[in-house]
């Protein structure tokens, strides 16, 4: 494996200048050489520092060097928003890697992210929004109106139950 002794990114060994800023790639002799592993501010940051340190890998931050950092530390507040580049040893790369990708901080390509809240049928890909929208205005009333009363009568049903079961208590102490 190759990396760039400027920027600290890894290379393939058929590589032989760096992607990132153009410099001559070295080979990886030294199994602590500290590498790129992702760029992350703020919680992110600390998102990011305390998996690794959880994984008992160990990392380095430092503020990177750009344009945009320049006047992110807010004077006010002591919030700093600025990118901070992470490294960690050659030997514990894959490690660290495989954590930020647990953790989704790194998205591999190809990656299909699963969005929490999105709804899925088994129709053609239609979710449940969609079903909706395709129905007649006197049935999304109807659907609307029923799911309203249904709703209703689960909290009277928690207020009914709850006093009932209130009222029981007493009878034992009462």
């Amino acid at each position: 494996m190759k990396y760039c002794s400027k920027c600290k990114r890894l290379h393939n060994d058929e590589e032989t200048v760096c992607k990132n800023c153009k410099a001559q790639l070295k080979t990886i002799t030294d199994e602590n050489t500290p590498v790129y592993l992702l760029t992350a501010s703020g919680f992110e940051l600390q998102r990011v520092k305390a998996a690794l340190e959880d994984s008992t890998v160990p990392c380095d931050a430092t503020i990177r060097k750009c344009a945009e950092n320049r006047y992110n530390a807010n004077a006010a507040t002591g919030y700093d928003s600025s990118s901070y580049d992470v490294y960690v040893p050659y030997s514990a790369y894959e490690k660290a890697f495989d954590t930020c990708v647990g953790i989704g901080a790194i998205k591999l390509e190809n990656e299909e992210i699963l969005d929490g809240d999105a709804e899925y049928s088994e129709n053609k890909g239609e979710t449940l929004d969609d079903k909706f929208e395709k129905m007649t205005g006197a049935k999304r009333t109807t659907f609307r109106v029923i799911s309203a009363v249904i709703f209703l009568l689960l909290i009277a049903l928690a207020v009914f139950g709850t006093d009932a079961i209130m009222n029981l208590i007493k009878g034992f102490f009462g």
